[in-house]
């Protein structure tokens, strides 16, 4: 039995990848005109904004990055919070407001949460390491104003995870960059405390032996510090430079850094000259003196429990 039906009649076709088009020969050449503004754009001929159909895909990537960096901070708080073997995609999920699968499309893994948890937090350290070697100044100042930056880093997220994770639970490939940046960051101190000995203002030393002990006194910042506390994290930073380089630092550069770190008020509170003021004025001024001492042995107490 043969069919009625009748098949429309092609009157053009051609082969457009990834499929073949047919039909009039006005929608090929719509679709060819489709075609040659997209090559235009690839060739820097970019249409006005109102006409670029790229800005839908910028705002679709802008939203995907956001979305990614959401994934991240709220992975590495639960990472720092729980460990990283005991927090669970399904709480970052949760926290997130999401299905777990949902996290796939950003990450393949807890694994590779943790990787660019740690890729931040090194390239902070990096951005911190070239602003200070683009500063002028003594290798002793350098060495101070990378310690401050590091410092303030190892009380951050980002910074924390750095040294509060195993680098064990990373795949071999990304052990290596981390074993490779980690002595990117220690040749930075000893290169500083190197120079400053040159220059006169670091006493002669061992640099590396003196690189990892400051350097190891940060990273244990990451480990104690909380926010919230009594102390910022820069006034610790600005502390830890201080304290970690004292015994490093020549006498003439001590002097100077020790001058510029007293307080105003604390200058404003010395007992004046004998003769210059009565006896009950120095009575008064010790009565003060007492009371902020015991007060600062009671924060300090504070700090270390």
């Amino acid at each position: 039995m043969t069919s009625s039906r009748v098949l429309p009649k092609i009157t053009h076709w051609t082969i457009y990848y990834p499929r073949v088009i047919y039909g009039p020969l006005h929608r090929v050449n719509a679709a060819s005109a489709s075609r040659h503004r997209l090559q235009d754009m690839d060739d820097g001929h970019i249409p006005s904004s109102s006409q670029s159909p790229w800005l839908p895909f910028e705002s679709r990537r802008r939203a995907r990055d956001e979305k990614r960096e959401a994934v991240l901070r709220t992975a590495v708080a639960l990472f720092l919070e729980q460990g990283y073997h005991g927090a669970t995609l399904n709480e970052v999920a949760r926290r997130l407001n999401i299905t777990k699968p949902a996290l796939y499309n950003y990450f393949r893994g807890k694994d590779e949460i943790l990787y660019e948890c740690w890729s931040i937090g090194n390239e902070l350290v990096d951005d911190c390491i070239a602003e200070t070697s683009a500063s002028t100044g003594s290798g002793l100042s350098k060495l101070r104003k990378l310690i401050v930056r590091y410092a303030e880093l190892m009380t951050e997220d980002y910074g924390k995870s750095l040294v509060r994770f195993d680098l064990r639970d990373l795949s071999e490939d990304n052990r290596k960059i981390v074993q490779t940046a980690k002595r990117r960051i220690d040749r930075a101190f000893r290169d500083y405390i190197a120079q400053g000995v040159e220059d006169g203002s670091v006493k002669p030393c061992d640099a590396k032996l003196a690189a990892f002990a400051i350097a190891g006194s940060l990273n244990w910042i990451g480990h104690w510090f909380q926010p919230g506390g009594e102390m910022t994290g820069r006034a610790v930073a600005e502390e830890f430079a201080i304290r970690l380089t004292e015994g490093i630092a020549t006498t003439a550069t001590r002097k100077i850094v020790q001058k510029a770190a007293i307080p105003a008020a604390e200058k404003a509170d010395k007992p004046p000259r004998k003769g210059n003021a009565p006896r009950e004025d120095e009575s008064e001024h010790h009565t003060r003196a007492a009371a902020r001492a015991a007060g600062q042995s009671k924060r300090a107490r504070g700090r270390l429990r």
